[in-house]
């Protein structure tokens, strides 16, 4: 009984440990953690790049889909979420389906690496360093020039191919676009 307690013990301790390393990765892994975006940031990320009805809005890493979420409902826009833990798409699917927006928001579960963003007018990624350098040979070889990406939290390395044009300090958003 006191072998069967112990690993009990031990498995709890495991699991409440990988759940708060969930959360507070740091910020040079090459893997995402579980950040949410929250609907005041979305709503300034969407102003600050001037969303439109006009726009198709893609999510890289989508989450819970709070940001696409937003500016489908607010902004008018559609969008597409791309997000490849499971929990994560299926909490959005079902957000999506409370919303009554699935004729403007599409999910798709996946790497976001392997889908084809080519439509994107505008793309939002909250992700750390290491991906944003591995998505920039992504943006420049699918987005067209104009197209606009807002990074939250986390700047992309200067580049002659994007130009950061604007940026929110006090909501630590950085709004470039594709030249």
């Amino acid at each position: 009984m006191g072998l069967i307690l112990i690993n009990v013990f031990l498995g709890v301790i495991i699991v409440v440990s990988l759940i708060i390393l969930w959360f507070v990765w740091p910020p040079d892994s090459p893997w995402t953690p579980w950040w949410r975006t929250s609907r005041k940031k979305a709503r300034a990320a969407a102003e600050l790049a001037g969303i439109s009805s006009e726009d198709l809005v893609y999510e890289l890493g989508s989450g819970d889909a709070t940001f696409l979420l937003t500016v489908a409902k607010e902004f008018g826009a559609c969008g597409v979420g791309i997000e490849i833990d499971f929990i994560r798409h299926l909490t959005a699917r079902l957000k999506v389906r409370i919303y009554n927006l699935g004729d403007k928001v599409t999910l798709k579960r996946g790497n976001f690496f392997d889908y084809n963003i080519l439509k994107a007018t505008v793309v939002f990624v909250y992700l750390v360093p290491r991906v944003l350098e591995k998505l920039k040979p992504k943006l420049f070889a699918e987005l067209k020039k104009g197209a606009r990406i807002i990074s939250y939290k986390y700047k992309f390395e200067p580049d002659k191919k994007l130009k950061l044009i604007r940026s929110d300090a006090k909501n630590q958003l950085y709004l470039y676009q594709i030249f």
